[in-house]
């Protein structure tokens, strides 16, 4: 094997074994069959909907001092964390199986582990690649959380009705440890002097993100966490992520829900399946258009169709319609997921990558705190989800205007 062999086997190595851990983490995506379960045995739509919640926040706000870690002592330790948490957060909320024993459990614990887990294989396996494959990279790593849904989501179908609610958080508990523990062991910061992977782009590209400018401007490459919350951009990028993020959520967390309750249908799991499969797509598909078509232009084409989606779900009453909702929703939610970290380590460096993203991510957390259960308490309160709909798809086209202002910093000289 040459050099150059051996240096792409690395560099894959590490995206791959990035990509199983997310695998793992993803449970979170399949809460809907957890939440669906739970309320046949008699917990409300608003009861159902707070471990995920607790999940989500605690998830984001883990990934500020997990980024701080990444950036100082590397990914294996924060992995291997991750791995212990998840098992002993699943293994609690089974046994415990009441409300406050799923908070704990799934909610903080595993959403801890979440945190832990999210924060160091993609900054990582983005090291090893050339910027202009920053995007495509970040989008096959996150791709596994968006996927894990189309296994976990049956696979837990399966256990609920053969061994119950409780034993099927155990099992996927022990499970997501072990592999988690030993893909960690394959994940590491490439050494110094390190030679990025990948092809030179045919022809010199010009960032299709810059805007043209009658001052001379230069771009500052690394910014400190405390540097980047000082500009404008930080705070746009913040609330652009918690907006547009609250909508996929929504659905995510109750779309085994909505499918019964707008469509008649029993079969929930398979729209979790089907929506993971477009999250998975939209982080892959978004994260190479954005390198050719610019994350800002991305981002508010994203915007825009899932508003367009949100409005028309009130209408989305049957099988097939249905199917297309969650997918779309799949994939504008894991565009997300791609297109907001590979724009901060664009805008703002990749030095301090895990603590700068970890701290724009907190907003994903926002999102994930006021969206869902907002909805659970709709639905008990009116049976639908009309309002949540609409509301949510006002919050997407703020989000869209936002994108359109919003430019790379830069340094007047």
């Amino acid at each position: 094997m040459t050099q150059l062999q051996q240096s792409n086997s690395q560099a894959w190595r590490v995206a791959t074994s990035g990509t199983i851990i997310n695998l793992c983490l993803g449970v979170l995506y399949a809460w809907s069959v957890f939440s669906k379960a739970l309320q046949d045995d008699g917990l409300s739509a608003t009861a159902t909907s707070v471990p995920y919640s607790v999940a989500i926040v605690v998830f984001a706000f883990f990934m500020v001092p997990a980024g701080i870690m990444l950036d100082k002592l590397g990914p294996r330790l924060l992995l291997f964390l991750s791995g212990i948490l998840m098992g002993i957060g699943m293994i609690v909320a089974g046994i415990f199986l009441n409300l406050t024993g799923l908070i704990i459990g799934f909610g903080m614990i595993a959403g801890a582990a979440m945190g832990f887990g999210y924060s160091a294989p993609t900054p990582t396996a983005t090291r090893w690649f050339k910027p202009h494959l920053r995007g495509t990279i970040t989008g096959v790593v996150v791709s596994g959380y968006g996927l894990a849904p189309v296994y976990v989501s049956p696979l837990s179908e399966w256990l609920i009705n053969n061994f119950g609610v409780s034993n099927a958080f155990i099992y996927l508990g022990v499970f997501f440890t072990i592999l988690i523990v030993i893909s960690s062991l394959f994940m590491k910061l490439p050494p110094k002097n390190w030679k990025p992977v990948g092809k030179e782009p045919s022809k010199p590209q010009e960032d299709p993100d810059k805007e043209n400018e009658t001052t001379v401007a230069t771009e500052k490459k690394d910014y400190t966490p405390t540097e980047m919350m000082k500009t404008g951009q930080f705070w746009s990028l913040w609330f652009m992520y918690a907006f547009s993020a609250s909508a996929g959520l929504i659905i995510i967390g109750h779309v085994a829900t909505i499918a019964s309750i707008q469509g008649g249908l029993q079969t929930g799991f398979l729209f979790v399946a089907l929506l993971a499969v477009g999250n998975a797509a939209g982080r892959l598909i978004s994260g190479a258009i954005s390198d050719r078509l610019g994350r800002t232009a991305t981002l508010i084409l994203v915007f825009v169709i899932q508003a367009i989606n949100m409005l028309a779900f009130v209408s989305y009453t049957s099988g097939v319609m249905l199917t297309i909702g969650a997918i779309v929703t799949g994939a504008t939610y894991g565009a997300l997921l791609a297109l907001f970290p590979a724009t901060t380590w664009d805008w703002f460096g990749l030095k301090n990558a895990g603590t700068n993203y970890g701290l724009i991510f907190t907003s994903w957390g926002l999102g994930g705190l006021f969206g869902p259960i907002i909805a659970g308490r709709i639905i008990d309160v009116t049976g639908e989800y009309n309002m949540v709909y609409i509301f949510s798809a006002i919050l997407l086209i703020v989000a869209a205007i936002m994108a359109l202002f919003t430019k790379k910093p830069k340094i007047k000289v």
